[in-house]
């Protein structure tokens, strides 16, 4: 194999998880079979492209080329790649859970509406032009004759505080 179909492939591959990230499943499924023509399936790498294969059949709606593939990957020479076509395998294999109707919520598609339409009640409340902010009241000036400024002490018996520590600190160190 050339390294310029190793390197297409491996931007196949790329393109194609990306894909897939994106919910483009589709075309997640061209990409990666593309890059897998282009690789050698059998080789580490080719079994991770299967692996990304097999999960965009599955979203996709292929499920029984998914489960095909699979069954496939449990026969691959790489170990890592057998046990995870393995998991996958038995995953895909699980029996489906049934859901009730109730369990679901159904979101009605809104994309038709648009905002002259729909409820008359949006039309009649609908924002006017912003309202100007209310002025902040001032605050009453201070009046300095009410206030209790007689010494308390308080600020003496801190200072007094402060220099007993700092003397102490200076005692200990010597």
């Amino acid at each position: 194999m050339s390294t310029e179909s190793l390197e297409l492939a491996k931007t196949q591959y790329q393109a194609g998880k990306q894909a897939f990230e994106r919910g483009n499943y589709r075309q997640s499924v061209e990409l990666l079979e593309k890059a897998i023509g282009l690789a050698n399936p059998n080789s580490q790498l080719g079994g991770e492209m299967q692996t990304w294969l097999v999960t965009a059949y599955q979203a996709a709606g292929r499920g029984s080329e998914a489960i095909a593939l699979c069954e496939q990957l449990g026969k691959h020479p790489d170990l890592k790649t057998r046990q995870q076509g393995n998991r996958l395998l038995y995953i895909l294999k699980a029996p489906q859970l049934k859901t009730r109707p109730e369990w679901l919520t159904q979101i009605p598609d809104l994309t038709s509406l648009n905002d002259a339409q729909g409820n008359p009640l949006s039309r009649k409340y609908q924002s006017a032009a912003p309202r100007p902010p209310k002025p902040k009241p001032q605050p009453e000036p201070i009046d300095w004759s009410q206030v209790n400024t007689k010494d308390n002490r308080f600020v003496w018996v801190a200072l007094a505080a402060i220099a007993l520590m700092a003397g102490l600190l200076v005692w200990l160190s010597q």
